[in-house]
């Protein structure tokens, strides 16, 4: 019974004492590209203890590991980069800069078409319009009387109608004691004459 007693306290002890002399390290760094450029959002995951980090904006990482630790970097388009933390440290921290090199994939060559058939594609390219783009639809959208008829179905609302004898009562005062403006060159009397015309507003009694 003793001798059991004394191999237990034994064994504690020395699963004690070799708990109390690991060594933790923090890992700290910076991954980079091949040109010295951060890297933003690198991985870096330590296979011993099976825990990783993610780099931040500035490409900085900070983790804790163990002496002989492997500690693997990885991104999207990038090889994956393994790093041996060294056993000779004596100190608690430990900084590096880790360089990430492009993953360079060779793709087959894949061409989209929009149809399906040759056929189809010929009766596209015999029937399209090549001077119809966005460009010259926006234009005669965008024309004078496209405008102008546009205007012509807006009706007056409040605010139109206080902005028009608003104008109306500074251009009288402008033009006080002068001849009269010609409404001619009014866009609004040309607008409100389309208007009426398209009402029957300016039949014959």
């Amino acid at each position: 019974m003793k001798t059991l007693t004394y191999l237990i306290f034994l064994g504690l002890s020395l699963t004690a004492f070799g708990q109390k002399n690991t060594q933790l390290i923090q890992l700290s760094g910076v991954v980079v590209t091949e040109e010295a450029i951060p890297l933003p959002y690198s991985t870096a995951y330590n296979r011993s203890l099976k825990k990783g980090v993610v780099s931040d904006f500035y490409g900085f990482f900070t983790l804790v590991t163990q002496p002989g630790d492997t500690v693997f970097f990885s991104r999207d388009g990038f090889q994956t980069s393994p790093y041996i933390v060294p056993d000779t440290l004596k100190e608690n921290r430990y900084s590096i800069i880790h360089m990430l090199v492009r993953d360079t994939l060779v793709l087959p060559t894949v061409v989209v078409h929009p149809w399906p058939t040759r056929s189809q594609f010929a009766d596209y390219f015999v029937n399209m319009t090549p001077y119809e783009d966005d460009v010259r639809r926006a234009q005669k959208e965008l024309s004078g009387e496209s405008l102008a008829f546009v205007a012509a179905r807006l009706e007056s609302d409040a605010s139109l109608a206080s902005g028009n004898a608003y104008n109306t009562r500074n251009t009288r005062l402008y033009t006080n004691g002068q001849l009269p403006v010609n409404n001619l060159l009014n866009p609004y009397s040309w607008a409100k004459l389309i208007q009426d015309w398209k009402e029957g507003k300016l039949t014959r009694q």
